[in-house]
């Protein structure tokens, strides 16, 4: 009786040791919450009932702000680039990261360790570092101003992330199933593309889902290697829309620019958050 009592009381201090961190982090959810709501009704706002009250609701939903960022701002324009150069990016980091660290947890070589090291030496690097490098270089080969190049670049600096996520997957999977395949004939190559890449499916849309999140709202090396106001992104788009908008003073039309920049990462993050979590938790506690 005494022990369990003794639990009880140790659960409760521990309990009450993790409560500033719920606090502090329920706090930042209601915030972020809060404030994502207040710029979507505000986009619906005329300018009017915005400076006249930052906090009412609008009377009337002015779908034409949309309009006027999507058309007029060119958004739609911004929206398609951004959306071909994050698929891009996405499916070209896969398709390398993936074997890359098949191999790497799979099969063990002189240098491995070495090339793992390395691996994670390039998740320490600052993006500020690589931007005179990678402009220089992008320049020589005449891929600058280019959305080829932009993909290039950010499946560049995704790889590191994505191989040391997928690594922890492909050391989960039991070695009897590769052994079962080379039994029955199948090559190495099979035996991944057919075996072991379906199995590590759910890492694959983890690491693609969190590359999602953060390429499509990428701005820096997005505003150092694109000039060409029709090859801008999304992000680059939006900060054009807010100084165009400082001389216009259409602020209602940039909230709806924020607005288009936000949703889709919301809604992929919202619809998919279990899958992440589910995703990440694999990867880290059988890795």
């Amino acid at each position: 009786m005494a022990g369990t009592n003794s639990a009880s009381k140790r659960k409760i201090v521990s309990q009450l040791a993790e409560l500033p961190y719920y606090v502090l982090l329920g706090g930042w959810a209601i915030f972020t919450i809060f404030t994502f709501i207040w710029i979507m009704y505000t986009s619906f706002k005329t300018n009017k009932e915005l400076f006249s009250n930052v906090w009412s609701l609008p009377s009337v939903l002015q779908w034409q702000n949309y309009v006027t960022a999507w058309v007029s701002a060119k958004m739609g324009t911004y929206f398609m680039n951004s959306v071909w150069v994050v698929g891009g990016s996405i499916v070209l980091t896969i398709a390398i990261a993936a074997p890359a660290a098949y191999v790497l947890a799979r099969y063990k070589f002189f240098g491995n360790s070495g090339i793992m090291s390395l691996f994670l030496a390039g998740l320490g690097v600052p993006v500020q570092l690589l931007l005179v490098p990678l402009f220089t270089l992008l320049n020589k080969i005449h891929l600058t101003n280019s959305l080829t190049g932009l993909i290039l670049v950010y499946t560049a600096v995704s790889l590191p992330f994505t191989i040391f996520l997928l690594l922890g997957f492909f050391k989960t999977l039991p070695s009897e199933l590769e052994e079962s395949a080379a039994i029955d004939g199948a090559s190495e190559v099979t035996t991944y593309y057919k075996i072991m890449f379906p199995l590590a499916l759910p890492g694959v849309v983890t690491a693609a889902i969190l590359n999602f999140i953060v390429i499509w709202s990428e701005y820096l090396l997005a505003l150092v290697l694109i000039n060409d106001e029709n090859k801008r992104t999304l992000s680059l788009g939006v900060y054009n829309l807010k100084n165009t908008m400082t001389y216009t003073s259409d602020w209602v039309g940039m909230f709806a620019g924020v607005v288009i920049l936000l949703l889709p990462s919301m809604i992929i993050f919202a619809v998919l958050s279990e899958k992440i979590a589910s995703g990440m938790t694999v990867g880290a506690t059988k890795g």
